[in-house]
Formats: C-alpha cells, sequence, structure tokens
C-alpha cells in the first residue's frame, strides 16, 4: 500500500486550483451566476403577478343565452372557488349545478339573501356540473363570496333582468 505525503504543506483544493480544478469551479460559478441572471427576471415577474391579485375583468362582446332566454353579450370573467349554483339568490335555496371550473363567467348580479360574505349580491352564471333540475341546463346564483370580486356588485356588470 503506497501513501503519499503532502510536502507542501498544501490542502487537497489548493493541489485542485493548481492542477485547474479551481478554473472549473469557478467557471461553474460563473456559468451559475449568469443563468441566475437569465431567469431571475422571469421568475420575479412570474411571482409579481401572481401576487397581483385575482383576474377579474369585465368583458364585451361575448354571447350566453340562457334557459328563459335572455342574451347576454357581456360577462365578468374572474376567479372564483368552486361553489354551488342555485335556483335562485337564497342561502337555503335549491342546488341546481357546481360551478368547478376556475376562472368563470358571470353575466349579471342580483340582489338576494345575505350570505356568509356578508352581503347580498349574487351572480348569475352556468354551472359545469348539473346536479338538480336538468331542464335549466345548470343556470343560476352563485353567493358573491364565492367569487374573488371587489367591490360587489363588480364594477360594469350588470344588474339582472327581472323575470
Amino acid at each position: 500500500m503506497t501513501h503519499r505525503t503532502d510536502t507542501t504543506g498544501e490542502g487537497p483544493s489548493a493541489r485542485r486550483e493548481r492542477r485547474g480544478g479551481g478554473r472549473r469551479t469557478a467557471g461553474a460559478a460563473l456559468l451559475a451566476a449568469a443563468m441566475t441572471a437569465i431567469f431571475l427576471p422571469a421568475t420575479a415577474s412570474a411571482s409579481a403577478s401572481a401576487s397581483a391579485g385575482p383576474v377579474c375583468y369585465v368583458r364585451d362582446g361575448v354571447r350566453h343565452t340562457d334557459v328563459k332566454g335572455h342574451t347576454y353579450t357581456k360577462d365578468l370573467y374572474c376567479e372564483n372557488a368552486v361553489a354551488d349554483v342555485f335556483a335562485t339568490p337564497e342561502v337555503y335555496g335549491t342546488v341546481i349545478a357546481k360551478l368547478k371550473t376556475s376562472p368563470s363567467w358571470f353575466v349579471c348580479w342580483e340582489s338576494g339573501d345575505l350570505h356568509q360574505g356578508g352581503n347580498r349580491i349574487w351572480y348569475y352564471t352556468q354551472g359545469d356540473e348539473v346536479t338538480n333540475w336538468p331542464l335549466w341546463k345548470g343556470w343560476g346564483y352563485v353567493p358573491a363570496f364565492r367569487i374573488e370580486t371587489e367591490p360587489d356588485p363588480f364594477p360594469g356588470v350588470p344588474a339582472c333582468m327581472p323575470s
């Protein structure tokens, strides 16, 4: 068994540096710094948009026709939580559908029962999954607290037409 004795007093990293290993380490560090500089703005931008708040805006030029024959050409496109869709804007009303996707669209608002969000605003939409009253095709009301709106009613969203 052969043992190598360090007679220079240098440690292993100093010997690596002398053989060129240090240049590779410095090169890797430089490359890592360059990659960070390249990708940091995109990451910062993504986190800035994520912290900018929920997506909520009014769209013109859309077309939704409900089961009553009302056609809407404007809607609120907004992030939302999974929610029950009620036949009427009442807390204990009949649930006719489930809203499962986000963001979703809402064509108008109506004043109804006071709900968990502390106001009486309910938004009219078509649910993603019909659970009751299939002839209504999932059209009904979602309480405002399930939608990422501020304030309620959201500016530019029309009040619902009387039935």
